[in-house]
């Protein structure tokens, strides 16, 4: 890794999307999930998911739980400070409450209840002050084991992450009830290309990527390097720890969702 790189990394991560355009995203990715969960049929809700401690029905109520931390200041703070009470690692603490919050509820209530809670997270997420959209968060997780962490912005917490985290645990349920998942370029397209490019900026090396699919497209950086393909869904899976493929080389380089 250069210099420049590593200089780079030492800043909190800032979002790299423009703003108007991450809050269109954050709508549209909390619409297609609450849609997604309203096609579930009844056996689907209790299969596993990629993460191992979640069931369709447990991830979902944290996806719920999640967006209700972003529509509310109070919530966000009732959240943070039972989280922190409880102790441990704080992202785990966080959403372990989110499921046991709405544990109880019918797969049908959850829905209904995200597609109301959704657009309300989504103005909550655009109603943050730029004062504290350039406040520092230390100690954030790259991966979903939470060894990896650096810094980040709020602005990226809530213009990027809020979005891709919502976004792969669709994909997460898509993949464990066997069902399509609805990708298009002008939403999972943007989605995609911003980790691409953010995936490139961490691992600091020449290369040549293709995606394919709904949500691909085709990169390069720098000059000669590797020539990589695979599938943009999993090409996102892969670097947030999951996904099939061996997460070797360039593709070790993980990037948070």
């Amino acid at each position: 890794m250069n210099t420049t790189v590593e200089r780079e990394l030492a800043r909190p991560r800032r979002p790299a999307l423009p703003r108007p355009g991450a809050m269109r995203m954050a709508a549209t990715e909390y619409g297609r999930f609450a849609a997604q969960l309203g096609e579930l049929r009844p056996d689907d809700w209790r299969r596993p998911t990629a993460c191992p401690d979640w069931d369709v029905h447990a991830m979902s109520c944290h996806v719920l739980g999640m967006a209700e931390f972003a529509a509310s200041p109070v919530e966000q703070l009732r959240q943070s400070w039972a989280a922190r009470r409880r102790g441990g690692f704080f992202l785990d603490a966080l959403t372990a409450l989110q499921v046991e919050k709405h544990q109880a509820r019918t797969g049908t209530d959850i829905a209904a209840r995200l597609a109301a809670a959704g657009p309300r997270a989504a103005r909550g997420r655009a109603r943050t002050p730029a004062l504290l959209r350039g406040r520092r968060l230390g100690g954030q997780p790259v991966d979903d084991t939470g060894r990896q962490t650096e810094d980040w912005t709020v602005g990226y917490l809530t213009d990027v992450i809020l979005t891709r985290d919502t976004w792969m645990h669709r994909s997460d349920i898509a993949l464990a009830a066997g069902r399509p998942l609805r990708l298009t370029a002008g939403h999972d397209g943007v989605l995609v290309a911003d980790v691409a490019a953010e995936w490139a900026q961490r691992h600091g090396q020449p290369c040549r990527l293709t995606l394919t699919g709904p949500a691909g497209g085709s990169w390069t950086w720098g000059g000669d390097g590797p020539a990589l393909e695979l599938d943009a869904v999993e090409f996102c899976r892969v670097l947030s720890g999951r996904g099939a493929s061996a997460a070797a080389g360039l593709l070790a380089t993980r990037v948070p969702f």
